[in-house]
């Protein structure tokens, strides 16, 4: 199937700034480009009110990018505190997401949606991971989110010390089913 030309009304990520027309295949401008308003398909008539409303569009992406880096000079630095079931190992009985993550980040202060989240993948291990969070298609800053059992633990994590045990530090288990049979004989 062809590709579809498309007007970007705001800056895309890997795909282009403001303003540029764009081809994309017709799933993605059909699915995410026109529901989420980034962009207007580039008809004759679409491209004639584009450039009237240029200047328009630019003072207002430039208002909410202005916004935007005001509001990440003042969470700069922000941390969270997820606290999740876990086995011994470190790995979690489930997942956080990027739901989780912006749920603790209201409750610390950042109101965001869970869309502004970039979350390559669920984590899934205790411990402080860094994410990504897009307050602006401009403008991102990086959330330090803390995973732990208990908030105890959350405070050794963010001091640095390890909280899973090492390999070598595992309990003696005893021998295995069928190694004591072995041993008599």
């Amino acid at each position: 199937m062809a590709n579809v030309e498309l007007i970007l009304l705001q800056r895309v990520e890997k795909l282009g700034q403001m303003g540029e027309v764009v081809k994309v295949k017709p799933g993605y401008a059909r699915n995410f480009l026109l529901p989420q308003a980034k962009a207007v398909r580039a008809t004759k008539a679409n491209r004639e009110r584009f450039e009237r409303e240029r200047v328009q569009l630019e003072a207002q992406n430039l208002k909410r990018r202005e916004e935007a880096e005001r509001v990440a000079e003042r969470v700069q630095g922000l941390a969270v505190v997820l606290i999740r079931q876990a086995g011994d190992s470190g790995s979690l009985f489930g997942s956080v997401t990027s739901r989780d993550i912006a749920d603790a980040a209201t409750a610390s202060g950042l109101t965001i949606e869970r869309n502004q989240v970039l979350l390559q993948q669920p984590i899934k291990v205790l411990g402080i991971s860094s994410v990504r969070v897009a307050l602006h298609p401009e403008v991102s800053i990086e959330v330090k989110v803390n995973v732990a059992r208990s908030t105890e633990e959350a405070e050794k994590q963010s001091r640095g010390e390890a909280i899973v045990a090492e390999p070598d530090e595992a309990p003696e288990l005893g021998p295995l089913f069928g190694e004591e049979e072995e041993a008599a004989a």
